[in-house]
């Protein structure tokens, strides 16, 4: 399958050449008898007609057009052969899965893990993303209501479908397929695709319609427990709505809610600008940047951090396994650094504290002068009495439930 940068480097596709063809003639508006300045000096002609001219500049919505044909086409076969992989057995597999009140995550994601119901190679990305490790990690329950963010080819979706289909909700954006933006369109069919060829994996999966990427709408406020972003930081600050982002995410989630994020994790220094162009996040500014946002870092984890990552490849981390952007150049380098060093952090949204009002300021001040009023008639201690009228007017913030015990790493 073609990758988002492809696609958008298509559809931005536009030539410039130089369409120039600049011919000179000698004319002559001296009158007859007077005097001409070229004379004595030769005649420029225009150029010879046997040199071929200059091309003509390409249409860029043309080639736009036909690159996203080929797109299509490409996607269209691709899930004609998953379709066919599909079979009665399988499908009746799939179904018992997504049918299943999984008392726990770890019981879910172990049944998931192991069934054929998965595209072909997405276990073989297992052993990078510990997929088991890194849900314990953010906190999934099956009884969650999850937003994935920008599902792909359905590597993460195939498994969390699995776990929350029964007792949960898992949701994801969708698009028009007939939008004239050809982007929107191209991911709007990826995702009907995916969603349409296996509907007893996908057929309780929330379609939240958005009209474009970058909208990110994720439905109603507070309606969501977990909102799960895995390596997608990168193309949020490329196109300039990682801001945004966190402000929908922030409205979508209940207080306690999760934001989960996966990253591929830039030297630390690195400009966030320059490095996502290379697909990589430099860690302590992305915590910064949520946590401005209102959310708070809860803790982070090195399950899937990987040290043999130089991050200095002239096609990005897309150059590492399972793109391997530089085709069979080097391959075999590449395969033994193996897929991306990943920050993983776990962020929630806090309480928002209470502020006083003016008319409890000003209850608690006349409350001060009635007490003095009845120490002088009852006789009561005013130590007493001074002590319970400066009690605090609010509990103080709750302590955050006691964190999960994290697994080791691998």
């Amino acid at each position: 399958m073609r990758t988002a940068q492809m696609l958008a480097t298509a559809l931005t596709f536009a030539l410039a050449f130089d369409t120039g063809c600049t011919v000179t003639t000698s004319s002559s508006s001296t009158p007859p008898g007077g005097s001409d300045p070229t004379a004595g000096k030769p005649i420029e002609t225009a150029e010879p007609a046997s040199k071929p001219l200059p091309p003509e500049k390409p249409d860029s919505k043309v080639e736009a057009k036909k690159k996203y044909d080929e797109a299509i086409a490409e996607l269209e076969a691709e899930y004609k052969t998953e379709a066919a992989r599909w079979t009665p057995e399988l499908r009746a597999q799939a179904a018992k899965l997504t049918g299943t009140k999984w008392r726990n995550t770890g019981m879910a994601l172990k049944a998931a893990l192991a069934s054929e119901h998965r595209r072909p190679n997405h276990a073989s990305r297992d052993p990078f993303r510990h997929p088991a490790e890194t849900m314990a990690f953010f906190g999934l329950k099956p009884s969650m209501s999850v937003f994935e963010v920008g599902p792909g080819a359905g590597w993460w979706t195939e498994l969390l479908a699995v776990v929350l289909s029964a007792k949960g909700t898992l949701a994801i954006a969708t698009f028009d397929t007939k939008s004239d933006d050809l982007s929107t369109a191209y991911f709007a069919r990826a995702t009907e695709l995916m969603l349409e060829t296996a509907p007893e994996l996908y057929g309780k999966v929330e379609r939240v319609q958005n009209s474009a990427p970058g909208n990110y709408e994720m439905g109603a406020a507070e309606s969501r427990d977990m909102v799960l972003c895995t390596r997608m930081a990168h193309n949020l600050i490329r196109s300039k709505g990682l801001e945004k982002f966190l402000a929908q995410a922030h409205d979508a989630l209940e207080v306690g809610g999760v934001l989960a994020i996966e990253q591929h994790r830039a030297p630390e220094g690195a400009d966030p600008t320059t490095s996502a162009e290379k697909g990589y996040v430099p860690e302590a500014w992305l915590i910064a940047q949520v946590e401005a946002a209102g959310f708070k870092l809860d803790k982070k984890s090195e399950i899937n951090a990987n040290a043999k990552d130089t991050k200095d490849y002239p096609k990005g981390v897309w150059t590492l396994p399972p793109n391997f952007a530089e085709g069979d150049k080097d391959k075999a380098k590449y395969e033994a650094i193996g897929e991306s060093d990943r920050m993983t952090l776990r962020f929630v949204k806090p309480k928002a504290p209470k502020a006083k009002t003016p008319d409890a300021t000003l209850k608690a001040d006349t409350g001060k002068v009635d007490a003095g009023k009845v120490d002088a008639k009852k006789k009561v201690a005013p130590k007493a009495i001074i002590k319970a009228a400066d009690a605090p007017a609010e509990k103080p913030l709750e302590k955050p439930t006691e964190k999960p015990t994290e697994k080791p790493t691998k």
